[in-house]
């Protein structure tokens, strides 16, 4: 019951000074959560402003050492066949002149033999002289003199005889010079030689 007081007011029971307490705000369950969906779906995570320029230049960046890999990839691969054409081409030459010398190897011997016996003279000997000076244009060195020490990796010895006074091995007799091309031995010298009893 309410009492009333002079002024013929009600009062309520109780404390009447207390102001009414504010209502709490709901607090969603994890089931309430799980119906309305996914609490960042709402959020925009998509890069803007300089964050998006420096992605944009990352992928680029990426994208310019993928082509830089790729040509550096390509000139290798250009390089090594550059070089090796080279080398084929180098090698073909060195063949072909080889042939050629091997075709020729008769004719210069009978040329060498004539020069030897004094036969070569006048206009022959001219052209003999080119000869030569031609194939050194092409690598062509002619090798095998008497008084050389026998190499048997450039002579090949026809004849051996024995002195006393000998003390190593020498040619004494080139029955036909060697030829090679470079460090190539295409024909040995054949020759005599002498060496110690």
């Amino acid at each position: 019951m309410t009492e009333e007081n002079p002024q013929g007011t009600p009062e309520p029971d109780g404390s009447g000074d207390h102001e009414p307490t504010p209502a709490a705000e709901p607090v969603e369950t994890p089931a309430q959560q799980d119906a309305s969906g996914d609490p960042l779906e709402g959020l925009d995570f998509e890069p803007s402003g300089d964050a998006a320029e420096d992605a944009a230049v990352l992928t680029a960046k990426a994208e310019a050492a993928e082509h830089l890999d790729a040509l550096q990839r390509e000139r290798a691969s250009f390089t090594n066949y550059r070089n090796r054409a080279l080398r084929d081409q180098e090698a073909a030459r060195d063949r072909g002149v080889q042939d050629v010398l091997a075709a020729l190897l008769p004719v210069l011997d009978d040329v060498e033999r004539a020069k030897q016996h004094g036969e070569l003279s006048g206009p022959m000997a001219a052209i003999a002289e080119k000869l030569d000076q031609s194939l050194q244009k092409f690598g062509v060195e002619r090798f095998g003199k008497v008084g050389e020490e026998f190499d048997p990796t450039v002579h090949e010895a026809l004849m051996h005889s024995t002195d006393a006074e000998a003390t190593a091995t020498t040619v004494n007799l080139v029955v036909e010079p060697g030829y090679k091309i470079g460090e190539k031995v295409v024909r040995a010298a054949r020759v005599g030689v002498v060496g110690p009893e």
